[in-house]
């Protein structure tokens, strides 16, 4: 888990620029995209490059687990997620391939 630790932030040409994940040494997570209001939280377990993301809180109720499959490579998380309820994608290919750089 302690690779994911820390926070990370969607550049520019992302779906969501600005939005950040923050992946705390206890085992949670908080989330937020300033320019539309959001923000979310939960916990999050990591193993052999797979992520799951139980969200509790979210400001448009999407609440529930998400499963997904990460990397990192230097500054760079490359993160897949399922939606919501779905099964973990079968690579970090695909529609919600989303890229962060480490911001702390």
């Amino acid at each position: 888990m302690s690779d994911i630790l820390g926070k990370w932030q969607q550049p520019e040409g992302q779906p969501f620029p600005g939005l950040w994940f923050e992946f705390k040494v206890d085992g949670t997570f908080q989330a937020v995209l300033e320019s539309m209001g959001v923000t979310s939280e939960g916990s999050y377990t990591t193993h052999n490059g797979e992520i799951d993301m139980e969200q509790t809180e979210h400001t448009f109720g999407l609440v529930g687990k998400f499963e997904g499959r990460y990397v990192i490579e230097g500054d760079t998380l490359i993160m897949t997620l399922s939606d919501l309820g779905e099964p973990r994608p079968g690579s970090l290919e695909g529609k919600n391939r989303r890229i962060y750089k480490r911001i702390a």
